[in-house]
């Protein structure tokens, strides 16, 4: 039958075509000619174009028609069942004889690319699941009946042409910068585990940071980093204020390098937990010297190996009074309760009431920690001081951190786990620009 007459029977409608099926389906330019129902509760629609006269794309004369041919495209589900499109494409034949152009067939972008497997709508269906509802690749493919290959390979074009694009490192004042593992079987399967990732820190109008994913490299050190920012070019790099970084010198090198004018700013989390690992330090070296093992349960300073790693304003007075006992035990722990209470200054710094007063505190502690007794605080000390303009300079920058690039790595993970691991990189990484906002600003959310 090469014109419609049973669905608009069956509607009532004396047009061509039923509206009210066009309007559930939704994919204008295309009318709904028939639907039917699978054995296993799929739908399957079948569409075409209203006739109408059409140039030729190469002489421009007008074209005869040259019959139909069905495409089957993979649509959005509907109603809880998987959906095919039987698209019946239009073919026309040219009529000037000296047209290169001999046979064309009808094409609509907005329905599907050529030789496409899914409708164009289901691939931004299958993008924004990912996106926002941390779907899998191979859930949405269930959904949607068909395979995990035909899925992805329908999408990845989509994610290669919005990672390609510069404009979506526009407008980063405040760059992060983390190291990632991607995997964690043997490097000669899959390359090497570490890989560096860039991290959008910028605040918004509100003051509310907004972190992005901006890339993932292979490689975790200062050339790999510093490699990447030459590649941004030199109007990226001015734009750069604060790059925020671990206490890692690779990157504070490519910092040093690239972003002359930008103010480094040693992450506030990482020089908390190098005060708590110097406590840690100390109470294993004065517990193992007299006793000489590791330790254990009973001993006086492995029981309270928790509290040593809490802050001072959150224990409870019955801690306070374990932590007291503790310490009283033997007077050779007096070591452990100043390396906590050095561990507790530093600590203090990023919860003074002020930047000045915080700042000031910093001050104090690079200039009396290098020269401490006990040998771990000395370290720690030395550490800080070495650091000094990054430690220093979150009180400048209004607290700037590098806690977003942390919780984009937490995001990663949990996506790693969604998707019970990755073998291929390049995958990978798109998969992770998408998840974690790295595309927001070249693909509609």
């Amino acid at each position: 039958m090469s014109e419609p007459t049973g669905c608009a029977a069956r509607c009532h409608h004396v047009d061509e075509y039923c509206s009210n099926c066009d309007l559930l389906v939704g994919l204008d330019g295309l009318h709904v000619i028939g639907v039917e129902r699978a054995g296993d509760g799929s739908l399957t629609i079948t569409m075409e174009s209203a006739p109408g006269v059409v140039g030729c794309p190469g002489c421009g004369v007008v074209a005869s028609s040259h019959g139909r041919r069905t495409v089957r495209l993979v649509d959005v589900p509907c109603m809880g069942r998987p959906v095919v499109l039987r698209w019946r494409e239009r073919t026309w034949e040219c009529v000037e004889p000296a047209c290169p152009v001999h046979t064309f067939t009808e094409q609509d972008e907005r329905v599907a690319a050529p030789r496409a497997m899914l409708t164009t709508r289901a691939c931004w269906w299958v993008v924004h699941q990912v996106r926002r509802e941390h779907a899998s690749i191979a859930g949405a493919a269930r959904q949607l009946g068909a395979s995990w290959r035909t899925v992805w390979e329908s999408i990845k074009p989509i994610l290669e042409a919005a990672a390609a694009d510069e404009a979506r490192f526009a407008g980063v004042i405040i760059l992060g910068v983390d190291e990632h593992l991607w995997h964690h079987v043997s490097i000669a399967k899959r390359g090497p585990k570490e890989l560096t990732g860039m991290v959008d820190l910028t605040r918004d109008k509100h003051g509310r940071i907004r972190a992005r994913l901006l890339d993932l490299v292979p490689g975790r050190s200062g050339t790999v980093y510093k490699q990447w920012l030459k590649e941004r070019g030199q109007p990226f790099r001015a734009r750069v204020e604060v790059a925020t970084l671990d206490p890692f010198r690779g990157y504070k090198n490519a910092i040093d390098d690239q972003l002359q004018d930008a103010t480094a700013v040693l992450d506030a989390f990482h020089v908390v937990k190098l005060g708590t690992q110097m406590v840690d330090d100390v109470r294993r070296r004065v517990q193992q010297d007299p006793l000489g093992h590791r330790g254990r349960k009973d001993d006086p300073l492995y029981k309270i190996r928790n509290i040593l790693r809490a802050g001072a304003e959150n224990l409870t007075s019955r801690q306070l009074a374990r932590l007291n006992a503790a310490i009283t035990a033997d007077d050779r722990h007096d070591e452990v309760w100043i390396a906590w209470q050095c561990a507790q200054r530093v600590r203090a710094v990023y919860h003074a009431d002020t930047p000045a007063q915080g700042r000031e505190l910093a001050e104090k502690i690079l200039a009396g920690f290098p020269t401490c007794p006990i040998p771990e605080v000395a370290r720690l000390g030395r550490t800080l001081k070495q650091w000094r303009d990054a430690f220093l300079g979150y009180f400048t920058t209004g607290g700037a951190s590098n806690g977003g690039a942390e919780a984009v790595n937490g995001l990663i993970e949990l996506h790693r786990r969604i998707a019970r691991g990755f073998r291929n990189l390049d995958n990978y990484r798109l998969r992770m620009l998408l998840i974690a906002g790295g595309l927001d600003r070249v693909i509609p959310t």
